[in-house]
């Protein structure tokens, strides 16, 4: 019984890595199958990609309307990337970088 548990949780550890879709490199299908991207935004999408390759997260947000950071995070929690690369998020990181440094330490 747990090696079934273990065979079925591996598989859908490699289904989730096949899941990961680039931006750059998707289909209107498999930027439709993202949760969050509809037909509209993959349309907004595959448009501004023909003005050229999206460079990194703040490229796509600054071309496609609708993209940004809260989004952004979102999307790629669901397997969007850019150049391979999942959302880093910015300034709200530096943040909290920034908090933890300032922390007491124990």
């Amino acid at each position: 019984m747990f090696k079934k548990i273990l065979a079925a949780t591996a598989m859908l550890f490699a289904v989730a890595s096949f899941a990961a879709v680039d931006v750059n490199k998707g289909t209107v299908a498999d930027l439709d199958g993202i949760k969050g991207v509809g037909p509209a935004m993959s349309k907004r999408i595959l448009d501004a990609r023909k003005e050229g390759e999206f460079k990194d997260w703040p490229d796509l947000m600054q071309r496609v309307k609708g993209v940004k950071e809260k989004n952004a995070e979102k999307l790629s929690a669901e397997g969007l990337t850019v150049n391979g690369q999942s959302f880093g998020g910015g300034a709200p990181a530096k943040a909290k970088e920034a908090k933890a440094a300032k922390a007491p330490k124990p």
